[in-house]
């Protein structure tokens, strides 16, 4: 109650105008904070009265529920035989049976190669995997057909990925090809390991994604996807291999979610919104990032994105927003609250000159508009200098950056706050402290009532996982 009469203050703080410019200013200040601290991500859809399946089962029906095991289709389940014909002969079964579930046996390595798996299908499918599903490991005798897919689901409806098991790339041989190993090797692109792709109403619980060739999770132009509990692994030095990315899609939901990687933990890039991050493990990798945005004077927009309750260790970068420039489109409405780091270099950052370019990237006036960005109770270590760093556009400012209780320290030094055309301001705690972000008239205000600031410094959560 303290804390929201707190925040309330400064609502009325800034309000306190008279008539003119600078009241009119104010005004909309005490808008914009209000809507960045009060929005929130409905997240809607999803599948909730399907049970889930602790134990494997083993007969042909339970209740309602249909079993259709990849087994009896032919699999092997012994790493060495090519299982695809199986997996694609069950999925067809089950896709068309009403009540059905695909069952992957535990205790067993099924070879399958790329493969696209389309509805929509009838009724519910639970598709339950226990057992491991293994990507074949040589890069030279990948289908060319399908030479960023492995395992891919498209037009899929009110159905439920879930279960104790693998799915895993064997992606070192992928790897040790990237341009990003060896600059002497062609850079191209590699399979993802499990894309959900124009499907609607889906929940992805408990499921293991590991050794990705590339990207492990791939989330496209699509709607109410909820994920939870579900890990996420690869070496820290795989490139490329993030953990889940979400592109063109709405109403997403990321839940307890484990991930260690060589790339993002998450990456969300255009068309996306109402995206929802709670109790997120980020670590290794390079942090929980919105974009890149903009390349190749792209449009990019990504809006109302939530991330509430993380922990991130020994990460490249933490909170991320990065554009290239030359972009146009905006990110707008994102909140970061309830986060801890631990050895983070970058703990919060926006970049807006993002290059990831063998060669310099030219200098350009458009780019992409930030705004409307709040880090709330975000505590920890940095590893690098700029625990803070605003890198914004000359031409294109970033503007309403918020922050509020922030206390970020070095375990050797001091650390600083960088900012290139920022505009936004601080209440409650800060540190270190944001006076390079471009002073307005509301943090002439709050600086004149000290008893506010204090009363705030209270609140700061060191968030554990």
């Amino acid at each position: 109650m303290a804390k929201k009469l707190v925040f309330i203050c400064v609502l009325v703080l800034l309000s306190l105008t008279g008539k003119g410019g600078a009241g009119a200013r104010l005004s909309e200040e005490a808008n914009i904070l209000r809507k960045v601290e009060d929005f929130d991500v409905e997240i809607g859809g999803g599948d909730d009265d399907v049970e889930f399946l602790e134990e494997p089962f083993w007969v042909s029906e339970r209740g309602n529920k249909v079993l259709v095991n990849v087994d009896t289709f032919g699999a092997v389940g012994d790493g060495v035989a090519d299982d695809t014909q199986a997996f694609v002969k069950a999925w067809n079964q089950a896709c068309s049976t009403r009540g059905s579930v695909l069952l992957v046996p535990q205790g067993r390595r099924y070879l399958v190669t790329a493969t696209r798996f389309k509805g929509p299908c009838e009724g519910k499918l639970v598709f339950q995997i226990e057992g491991t599903i293994v990507a074949p490991t040589e890069p030279k005798n990948w289908d060319p057909k399908n030479p960023r897919l492995w395992l891919g689901f498209y037009n899929v409806s009110k159905a439920l990925f879930q279960g104790h098991g693998v799915i895993d790339g064997s992606g070192s041989k992928w790897w040790a090809a990237s341009c990003k190993k060896n600059k002497s090797n062609p850079c191209k692109g590699a399979p993802t390991a499990l894309t959900i792709d124009s499907s609607s109403a889906v929940r992805v619980k408990g499921l293991t994604i590991q050794n990705s060739q590339q990207m492990h999770f791939v989330i496209s132009r699509s709607d109410s996807i909820r994920v939870t509990g579900v890990k996420v692994s690869a070496p820290e030095d795989s490139p490329n291999t993030d953990g889940i990315h979400i592109t063109e899609s709405t109403n997403v939901l990321l839940q307890n979610c484990k991930i260690g990687t060589g790339d993002d933990c998450v990456s969300i890039v255009n068309g996306s919104s109402d995206i929802r991050m709670k109790t997120i493990y980020c670590g290794p990798g390079h942090g929980i990032s919105i974009g890149s945005l903009g390349k190749d004077n792209s449009v990019g927009i990504v809006t109302k994105v939530v991330l509430d309750t993380a922990f991130l260790r020994g990460t490249t970068n933490g909170l991320r927003i990065k554009t290239w420039q030359g972009g146009s489109g905006y990110v707008r409405g994102v909140r970061y609250q309830n986060v801890r780091v631990d050895d983070v270099s970058n703990p919060i950052i926006i970049d807006q000159f993002y290059c990831d370019s063998p060669t310099p990237c030219q200098n350009q006036s458009s780019a992409v508009e930030i705004s409307e960005i709040m880090y709330k109770n975000i505590s920890g270590t940095s590893k690098s200098k700029n625990a803070m760093k605003f890198a914004c556009s000359d031409t294109v400012p970033c503007s309403h950056i918020v922050l509020n209780n922030i206390n970020l320290e070095s375990r050797d030094g001091t650390v600083e706050t960088y900012c290139n055309s920022a505009i936004g301001f601080g209440y409650g705690y800060v540190q270190p402290s944001a006076e390079c972000l471009t002073s307005s008239d509301k943090e002439k205000i709050v600086k004149q009532e000290p008893e506010l600031a204090q009363n705030s410094q209270g609140y700061l959560i060191h968030t554990e996982l």
